[in-house]
């Protein structure tokens, strides 16, 4: 494992943060990154990378970056949802922003993964994986949680800033916003998905949706899942799946496979909490 320092990348986050200097570790696998973020006193996380097919993978054409964030930055704030707040035990940017210029490519999803001895995981626990782009806005896109002592699962069709945020939201308001904002990536990018397979997805989206109103959150986790499996089945020669970054394509397949997957995890919450 090489010890390299980065330093903070993009306008909006060198704004945002406290330090631009601060050591991490990264181990590049033939599919993976592992990434130790050290930043003194005693904040660590382990961050983690997997991809299913990726080529010109490097420490350099990942362009990861991480630092401090104030968590009463009123600019910062704004771009989470109401009632969302950074914990002041881990206010920790980390950025992912590949140079243009660089080799890096995948297809379908990036596996996320994040790790920290800082916070600790309960029950019902509010702390959720956010990301957003460059300075935009902020997004629940968890897809797992447990103890470890705080560990945070996500998929992501691309890369982004991501920080650990403690949602206080009613599941009911994240799930109606995760159902609206894969409908209207499903609305985005219907004229590149052919006719037969956008109206089979559209079908299970709103057949989730309704099991969900009727009070089935599990069978509506269900029909997503489906949904997401329908993407990856198409996903090679129907559905757009390559992240470049170049960034001169799209990665529709992968950013709907994350939104399902985000999505299942909050309805399969909403399952198991019986309310």
């Amino acid at each position: 494992m090489k010890r390299i320092l980065a330093g903070l990348m993009g306008v909006a986050l060198a704004a945002s943060a406290t330090s631009a200097t601060d050591p991490i570790a990264i181990q590049i696998g033939q599919r993976s990154a592992s990434v130790f973020i050290q930043l003194p006193p005693n904040l660590s996380v382990d961050f983690s990378l997997a991809f299913e097919q990726v080529s010109g993978l490097t420490e350099q054409s990942i362009g990861l970056s991480a630092g401090f964030v104030d968590p009463t930055n009123a600019a910062l704030l704004a771009r989470l949802p109401q009632g969302a707040s950074i914990p002041a035990a881990f206010p920790v940017l980390i950025a992912v922003e590949p140079p243009s210029i660089g080799p890096l490519s995948f297809t379908g999803v990036v596996a996320i993964s994040l790790l920290t001895p800082n916070l600790v995981w309960t029950p019902g626990t509010p702390l959720r994986l956010f990301a957003a782009p460059l300075g935009g806005e902020f997004v629940d896109i968890t897809s797992g949680t447990s103890a470890g002592s705080y560990r945070a699962g996500a998929s992501k069709g691309g890369f982004s800033e991501f920080l650990v945020v403690s949602d206080l939201r009613a599941v009911d308001t994240v799930i109606a916003q995760k159902f609206d904002r894969l409908q209207s990536k499903l609305n985005q990018y219907a004229l590149a998905i052919p006719a037969s397979i956008k109206a089979d997805l559209q079908a299970r989206l709103e057949a989730a949706r309704s099991s969900y109103v009727a009070g089935n959150p599990q069978h509506a986790a269900l029909t997503i899942d489906g949904f997401a499996a329908t993407v990856q089945q198409h996903g090679d020669t129907e559905i757009p799946n390559i992240w470049r970054a170049s960034r001169d394509v799209t990665n529709i397949a992968g950013e709907l496979r994350s939104g399902a997957a985000t999505l299942s995890y909050s309805l399969g919450l909403k399952a198991s909490s019986g309310s």
